[in-house]
C-alpha cells in the first residue's frame, strides 16, 4: 500500500536552506528562514533560559511522564502575560501544553472539528502551515485578503466574511506579527472585529506566536484580550518558540475559554483526549525552564530585557528600510508602519530568482522576508540589488 502514495513537493523553505548553506559567497544574505537573529547573524539561546537550564539540571528530580496536559505549572505561569490580570476571567479559561505553536494549531483546529466546525476563515496570504492543517483536517478553507492595497489591515474583507459565516465557522487570526506581511490590525480595528464575533456564532481561533516582537508584551495581546472580553467561547494557540529562543524545543500552549464549571471542563477534556491521541504527552524541557523563568522575578526581567533588545532591533531594521523610501518600483516606506520579522515584498518568481543567482540573497518564493536577516552591513546591498531588480 505504501508503494501507493503520491509524491510530494519537498518543502520549498527547507530547499531554500540547503541552497544558502551550500552558496559559497562571503556576502550573501539569508532572508528565508523564520528566526530570529542578532546583528551578527547569530540566533542566541537567551541568558535567562541559560540560567533556568541550569536550575533545572540542578533541582530536577525525575524524568517521568506529566500526562497530555503538560507542565501545568508553564501553562498556568504563563497566563498573565497572555491575558493580564482582569479578574472577570478567572474560573473562565484553562489550558495545555503543545508541541509548540504549530501542536497549539493542529489542536485548535481540531477540536473545533469534534465541536463540528467545517470552514476556517483565513485572512490570506498566511503562515502556510495554516492551510496545510486544515486541510489535513478535511476543513473547508475560506479565504479573504488579509491586506488592503495601501499596506493596512483590510478590515471590509472581516466584515464582508462575517456577514456570511454560520455556527459551524471559526475565525483564524494572528495575535499580532501578522506572518507573513507583518500587517497588524490597529487596536481600533481589533475592537471593531471583537463586537463583531461577540455578535455571532464564530468561533474565534487565535494564533498568538509572536507576543513582544512588535509593540511591546502588553501591546501585542490587545487583539487577544479585546476578542476574549467580547465573546463566550474561544480558542487561542501559543508559542513560546520566538519570544523565548526555544525554536528546537517546541514549547506551546492552547488555551480555552468557556463558561466556568463543567462546560470548560467538557471541552478541555477533549482537547486532552485529541491530544492523547495525536502526540500523548508534549516535550518537557523547554516548557519547565519557562515556568522557572516566570516564577523567578529576576529571571522574568531579564527575559523582558532580552526580548526587548530583540523588538529594538527589529524595529530599527524596519525604520532603515522606510528610510529608503521608494527604491527601484518598490515603495518601502510601509514596512516601516508594519511589525514583527515578516514582511512581502512584491516581487515575482524571476525577480527572486536574480536575487539569489545574481546577488546570494535568499527569500521564501512568496516575496516574504525576515526583518531580522537583516543588519547595517548587508541593508545597503539588499536595497540595491532591490532597485536593479525591480527597475
Amino acid at each position: 500500500m505504501l508503494d501507493r502514495l503520491a509524491p510530494q513537493q519537498p518543502d520549498a523553505l527547507l530547499a531554500l536552506i540547503k541552497l544558502f548553506e551550500a552558496d559559497p559567497r562571503s556576502d550573501k544574505i539569508d532572508l528565508g528562514v523564520g528566526v530570529y537573529r542578532t546583528g551578527a547573524g547569530e540566533t542566541p539561546v537567551f541568558d535567562a533560559i541559560k540560567a533556568a537550564e541550569r536550575k533545572l539540571v540542578a533541582e530536577q528530580d525525575s524524568k517521568a511522564y506529566l500526562g497530555p496536559e503538560g507542565d501545568m505549572g508553564f501553562v498556568r505561569a504563563l497566563m498573565p502575560t497572555v491575558f493580564g490580570s482582569d479578574p472577570t476571567r478567572k474560573g473562565r479559561i484553562d489550558g495545555m501544553q503543545t508541541p509548540g505553536g504549530t501542536g497549539a494549531v493542529r489542536l485548535a483546529l481540531a477540536l473545533a472539528k469534534r465541536a463540528g466546525a467545517t470552514r476556517v476563515l483565513m485572512g490570506v496570504p498566511s503562515w502556510p502551515n495554516h492551510a496545510q492543517i486544515a486541510a489535513d483536517l478535511g476543513l473547508e478553507l475560506v479565504p479573504f485578503d488579509h491586506a488592503a492595497p495601501d499596506g493596512s489591515a483590510d478590515l471590509d474583507a472581516v466584515r464582508a466574511v462575517l456577514a456570511g459565516a454560520g455556527e459551524r465557522d471559526v475565525l483564524l487570526l494572528h495575535g499580532c506579527c501578522h506572518n507573513p506581511t507583518g500587517i497588524d490590525y490597529t487596536d481600533g480595528q481589533w475592537d471593531e472585529i471583537a463586537a463583531m464575533l461577540g455578535e455571532g456564532p464564530v468561533l474565534p481561533v487565535i494564533d498568538l506566536a509572536y507576543q513582544g516582537l512588535g509593540r511591546g508584551l502588553a501591546q501585542d495581546a490587545y487583539g487577544a484580550r479585546a476578542v476574549l472580553a467580547r465573546v463566550p467561547r474561544a480558542l487561542v494557540a501559543y508559542s513560546c518558540d520566538k519570544n523565548f529562543g526555544l525554536y528546537r524545543d517546541r514549547v506551546g500552549a492552547l488555551y480555552v475559554q468557556a463558561s466556568a464549571g463543567e462546560v470548560l471542563d467538557r471541552i478541555v477534556a477533549n482537547a486532552l483526549n485529541l491530544a492523547r491521541a495525536t502526540w500523548s504527552m508534549p516535550p518537557d524541557h523547554g516548557a519547565a525552564a519557562v515556568r522557572l523563568v516566570l516564577r523567578d522575578e529576576d529571571l522574568a526581567e531579564q527575559w523582558r530585557d532580552e526580548l526587548n533588545e530583540m523588538r529594538t532591533r527589529i524595529q530599527r531594521v524596519r525604520a532603515s528600510l522606510a528610510a529608503k523610501g521608494t527604491v527601484g518600483a518598490l515603495d518601502l516606506k510601509p514596512l516601516g508602519r508594519q511589525f514583527g520579522m515578516f514582511a512581502m515584498l512584491p516581487l515575482d518568481k524571476e525577480q527572486i530568482q536574480v536575487l539569489r543567482a545574481d546577488h546570494g540573497i535568499y527569500m521564501a518564493g512568496s516575496g516574504r522576508i525576515n526583518i531580522a536577516g537583516l543588519t547595517t552591513g548587508n541593508i545597503d546591498k539588499f536595497t540595491r540589488a532591490l532597485a536593479q531588480v525591480s527597475a
